[in-house]
């Protein structure tokens, strides 16, 4: 009876020396079996490598005789100038390998390090191409996309951190290692340092909202809320406006999208009501004749009348409305065509005897036997008008 030796647990050392006796066996055999294939393969690798290193050369050249890479092939083109020589060699070391049939191990290394090469080089054209984005964004108008500018430094960090962090991920995986962990170590760092700037990061992607979707723009006069004024800067976090009154008048960005925004810029003309009231001792054919002097009014002043009318019987007056337009959209020229129409009004109903009505009340006072008692001495009008 044999007594069976008991084999000592814990984790298997790699033989590196054994590993490597294995490798140069197996080369050796490869090149005294496949050198035809080999060199055939290594002529094409090396025409692989010239050929990507003509186009990487040709791009290079190519974007530095444009003056702005404003345009989407200027944009592909600037990416392909980024491809990497690691990547070009490894390319090239790859197609030897296949065509070549190499040996497990080399061919295993090899293609390890291509995966490496094409993931990170993936990466780089993948932040050349994001990043021309926002500088086309940026050129098309350098006055308008100020606050792009600024956040450029921000937006290249943060795109460069996403795609290598997600690269570096892809990496480990194809190594196999368990990069369960690591993600899950990166969500939660994520979510940990959204939730400590979420009002940071709520304003500047407002801001990137504002700029590319174009509410409005810089110069631009928005109505919110109670708010008119003109929009003086877009920041990362916060829009700064010049109201019609003259405060500066500074709103997150966040809120301010949040609002229903009125944009007068984008009006070609602006529209103004007025209300007219006039006393009902005015006779039914002279009240007729309202609506035709107003739109000589306006139209005598460089407006567009649209209508005017009766609109109904106040408790002073009968009330007539006006609508016209101004042909600007700047506030300051609308201002002034309101006021030269308002006084022209005004100085054509006192030239045709019109009377504006206000508030007025009657008050009647009776005898004990129900008489009615005037305010004045009877006749006494009457004697002043005959002194008069």
């Amino acid at each position: 009876m044999t007594n069976a030796t008991a084999s000592p647990v814990g984790p298997t050392i790699p033989d590196f020396a054994k590993s490597f006796n294995t490798l140069v066996s197996d080369s050796s055999l490869w090149l005294s079996t496949h050198y035809i294939e080999l060199i055939v393969a290594i002529a094409i690798g090396v025409a692989i490598y010239v050929v990507l290193g003509v186009v990487k050369r040709y791009a290079s050249r190519y974007v530095n005789k444009s003056e702005s890479l404003t345009d989407y092939k200027l944009i592909l083109i600037k990416a392909i100038a980024r491809t990497s020589r690691f990547f070009r060699i490894m390319v090239s070391a790859e197609l030897v390998v296949t065509f070549a049939y190499a040996p497990f191990s080399i061919d295993k290394i090899i293609h390890v390090f291509f995966t490496i090469s094409a993931i990170l080089q993936t990466a780089i054209w993948l932040r050349e191409i994001i990043l021309g984005l926002f500088n086309r964004r940026l050129t098309a108008d350098p006055l308008e996309n100020e606050t792009l500018a600024n956040a450029m430094a921000l937006i290249r960090l943060f795109v460069t951190f996403i795609l290598f962090a997600i690269a570096t991920i892809m990496i480990l995986d194809n190594l196999g290692v368990d990069v369960t962990g690591l993600v899950a170590g990166l969500g939660v760092g994520g979510i940990a340092i959204g939730l400590a700037a979420q009002g940071i990061f709520s304003d500047l992607f407002a801001a990137l909202s504002i700029i590319f979707d174009k509410p409005f723009r810089r110069g631009d006069t928005i109505t919110y809320d109670t708010t008119i004024g003109k929009i003086e800067k877009i920041g990362l976090k916060s829009t700064r406006l010049r109201s019609v009154t003259g405060e500066e008048v500074i709103i997150s960005n966040t809120n301010l999208l949040g609002k229903e925004i009125i944009n007068m810029t984008r009006l070609d003309r602006r529209r103004t009501r007025f209300g007219i009231g006039v006393i009902y001792q005015t006779e039914p054919k002279e009240a007729r004749r309202i609506p035709e002097l107003l739109k000589k009014i306006v139209e005598s002043n460089d407006a567009v009348f649209i209508r005017s009318g009766f609109v109904g019987f106040g408790d002073s007056s009968i009330n007539f409305e006006l609508d016209f337009d101004i042909l600007s959209s700047d506030y300051e020229v609308v201002f002034e065509g309101r006021h030269k129409i308002g006084l022209a009004i005004l100085q054509t109903f006192n030239e045709e005897g019109f009377e504006f009505a206000y508030p007025t009340q009657t008050t009647f006072t009776s005898a004990p036997d129900g008489k009615m008692i005037m305010p004045y001495p009877e006749g006494g009008f009457g004697i002043a008008a005959k002194e008069g």
